[in-house]
């Protein structure tokens, strides 16, 4: 198939667990404050999943607002693509097959994708060219993680930055959805910097053992200067290509990764983009790796600020390292 049909946005939706963790609360197990967290990070607290709840959860009520507000059945989605590295099982099944099976979308084929935080981006860009080429008409793409089951306690540096949550765009023909038209995307990776966030221990080349789960190598870990440097650089290029040749009048939003405040402010602030166009919600969520991106987006969407005609621009960059863009014409 050589079609190139534009891509919209139906829909979409998000989901964050109830559980609250505030800084307080990391102050008893950790040696840490509420202030400096707030001062490095910019978090104020961020959600966790409860006892029993898992990722495929997460997906499960994100997809099904998505697919609820297009008014599309389950039986009608082709294909669903979950951006995650934290999936209910560990290498398979993909937990989209989960979320396929508990959402009763039967006609639908699924499978999960790693590209850390970038994850909703690749998935998005995956996704859509199954309706680009005509293959498909509904494809629904999340993001999201249960990184809460994957932190070491005694690890400063990751634990209290990461957090459970995502979302779900359910894509069509922009012909039959006449909204969110995805104009560009732009991705990219890295892997000299693989080692800079990374869960060392319990692959296939070193696999899990009674000394690896005892020193916690089997859990994430985080270079932070050397991911910090890489951050505000690799988000201000990808800010400077988003709005390349674009007008700052015809701009709606920014919904950047939430990794940390400073890297935010300080990437957008050297283009010069207004703050006040710069969607944060950090300090509510933390960081939910493939989950930032489309939470934003979703909360903006169900607020009515993604006004039409109007420039959305999205940015993520995340373990691998991986990073990603994309222009989106409301």
């Amino acid at each position: 198939m050589t079609s190139n049909i534009p891509v919209g946005i139906a829909s979409l939706g998000h989901y964050v667990p109830e559980l609250v963790r505030d800084n307080d609360w990391f102050s008893q197990h950790i040696e840490t404050s509420d202030e400096w967290i707030r001062q490095r990070t910019g978090i104020v607290e961020r959600r966790w999943l409860a006892e029993g709840q898992t990722t495929s959860d997460i997906f499960v009520e994100a997809g099904k607002l998505a697919l609820e507000r297009a008014g599309v059945k389950p039986e009608e989605v082709d294909l669903i693509v979950c951006g995650t590295i934290s999936g209910d099982y560990l290498a398979c099944p993909a937990t989209a097959c989960i979320v396929q099976d508990r959402l009763g979308c039967k006609n639908a084929w699924a499978f999960d994708l790693n590209a850390a935080c970038t994850g909703f981006l690749y998935s998005m860009s995956v996704g859509s060219q199954f309706i680009a080429t005509g293959m498909h008409k509904n494809v629904l793409v999340l993001g999201g993680e249960g990184l809460s089951r994957l932190l070491d306690l005694n690890d400063r540096n990751s634990v209290v930055i990461f957090a459970d949550g995502g979302g779900a765009a359910l894509l069509q023909p922009h012909d039959t959805c006449q909204q969110g038209l995805i104009e560009d995307m732009t991705l990219g990776a890295d892997g000299s910097g693989y080692h800079y966030i990374i869960r060392p221990k319990g692959g296939a080349k070193e696999p899990v053992t009674p000394e690896i789960i005892a020193e916690g190598t089997h859990m994430i870990r985080m270079k932070g200067r050397e991911v910090y440097r890489f951050a505000v650089s690799r988000m201000t290029e990808l800010m400077a290509w988003a709005m390349e040749g674009q007008k700052l009048e015809e701009l709606g939003w920014v919904f950047p990764h939430q990794m940390n405040r400073r890297i935010l402010e300080t990437a957008t602030g050297k283009l010069n983009i207004p703050k006040e166009k710069v969607y944060i919600n950090i300090q509510r969520f933390g960081n939910t790796s493939a989950g930032t991106v489309p939470i934003c987006l979703g909360e903006a969407w169900e607020k009515g600020l993604l006004e039409s005609n109007k420039l959305q621009l999205l940015a993520a960059f995340g373990a691998g390292l991986t990073w990603g863009a994309a222009r989106i014409r409301w």
